[in-house]
């Protein structure tokens, strides 16, 4: 009997789908990578084939690090491949092209000019004649709903009124193809969603001058409320794991079963990608290849509480859990990926399971917890055994930041290191591993006589 995948359509390698039509843009094996402070290249992505189609809404769905922002931003011509092919309308992208507009994540605003002005500014670069860029103008700012607003200035203006100026300014050049990066992401729930409804509204009524677009999200339901098909990525370097046909009909319904069994699907495979690159990175000498999650001790204990208490008593579904606590993927990610990875908890397909040392956590007072968590941190968590054996090894006990920096940014790229940095010293002070001075940047043992190595 075939899987629920293959009925559906999911491919688990590199796809070249675009509905039938005209394809906007193509990328074909895409590789980039950016240089290590030693020189050597550090890959982000590789082997990256996709095309869009016009008519539709593709969306580019992973965790942090898996380089979603630096494929959208090789797909506006802002960033070029290190080796592959873009082609835009056939012809190769080499640099921003007319046609290509963005929104940010950021809403990027001059906060000297007006709304109309911010609008028009979009429109200075291609040097449009006065008359046609206040239609313009005129014309994108009603459209977006800020008619009333056009001689308000950004600091007048709520969060969500400053990202329809976003969408304005990218609207007013009447792009064929329309990316975005996390543009309802700084938004509160409410607006967030009030925004997407808008922009999805007008998608399917076709008001849009648009033709395509390609939205990076870290927002499972968001990818299958607004997309045709979703591209999920792995990490390090960032790859196309899965797609995603999406064919529910507009609007959709997210209490529809079809709905959250696309959700749940997606879950799983974000599952199974993280469990595999953990256990791969187990296996990398020095074990500094695979990035430490950002996510502090007090989040770690706030979820790990959640999932023991009732409803869930010590088993989740990822997706149910997350809709609890308000979380996005990529936060839920670091947490589960943390628990997992200190043992605390299990990850297998769309769920998470307390262990029954996660179990005994939840049970534990506050000195038994930093006790268990420190033996988890040394055994499971290599890089912060590594910084406590250097550490103890040292007559002074003490070692400077620069010196774990330096063997991080071997293996991984800059942001990461310095993630993984910042993880492990919150994990390691919370357990009394090591303490660490910020203002001298170095790390210390801790001394059993109560006094400091700092």
């Amino acid at each position: 009997m075939p899987s629920q995948n293959a009925e559906r359509g999911l491919i688990e390698k590199t796809p070249l789908a675009a509905p039938d039509g005209h394809r906007v843009l193509e990328m074909r094996r895409v590789f980039k990578a950016f240089a290590k402070p030693s020189g050597e290249p550090l890959p982000v992505l590789a082997d990256i084939n996709l095309a869009i189609g016009e008519g539709e809404i593709l969306g580019l769905l992973g965790r942090s690090g898996s380089g979603k922002s630096t494929l959208l931003r090789i797909a506006g011509g802002l960033i070029r491949p290190s080796s592959g092919t873009v082609l835009y309308g056939g012809e190769p992208l080499l640099e921003p092209a007319a046609g290509i507009a963005v929104v940010f994540q950021s809403f990027a605003l001059f906060p000297w000019l007006t709304v109309e002005e911010n609008v028009e500014a979009g429109l200075d670069a291609i040097g449009l004649a006065k008359p046609e860029a206040r239609r313009r103008s005129q014309s994108a700012i009603e459209l977006i709903g800020l008619d009333g607003f056009q001689s308000a200035y950004p600091r007048e203006l709520s969060g969500g009124m400053r990202q329809r100026v976003g969408f304005a300014r990218a609207m007013v050049v009447e792009p064929v193809l329309l990316l975005m990066d996390e543009p309802f992401s700084a938004l509160d729930v409410l607006t967030a969603e009030s925004l997407r409804t808008d922009f999805m509204d007008l998608w399917i009524e076709r008001q849009l001058p648009t033709k395509s677009v390609l939205i990076v999200t870290h927002n499972i339901d968001e990818a299958v409320t607004m997309c045709d098909r979703i591209l999920v990525l792995s990490s390090n370097p960032g790859r196309i794991a899965a797609e995603i046909p999406v064919s529910l009909a507009h609007p959709r319904d997210r209490l529809d079963g079809e709905f959250r069994s696309i959700v749940d699907e997606i879950y799983s495979i974000l599952t199974s990608r993280t469990t595999e690159s953990l256990g791969a990175g187990n296996h990398v000498r020095g074990a500094f290849a695979h990035p430490l999650p950002l996510v502090t001790v007090n989040r770690l204990m706030g979820f790990i509480d959640t999932l023991a208490a009732s409803p869930y008593n010590g088993q989740a579904e990822l997706a149910e859990i997350a809709g609890t606590l308000s979380l996005d993927v990529a936060a839920l990610f670091m947490i589960a990926e943390a628990l997992h990875m200190l043992e605390f908890a299990e990850l297998k397909e769309s769920a998470i399971k307390l262990t029954a040392a996660g179990r005994l956590l939840t049970q534990s007072d506050t000195e038994e917890r930093k006790r268990l968590f420190r033996e988890h941190l040394l055994r499971f968590v290599p890089f912060a055994a590594h910084i406590h054996h250097i550490l103890s090894e040292r007559e002074d006990h003490r070692a400077p930041r620069e010196r774990f920096e330096l063997e991080l940014e071997d293996h991984l790229n800059q942001g990461d290191a310095e993630n993984s940095l910042r993880a492990v010293i919150g994990w390691g002070r919370y357990a009394e591993l090591f303490e660490y001075d910020d203002d001298a940047r170095i790390f210390a043992a801790p001394v059993s006589n109560g006094e400091s190595a700092l």
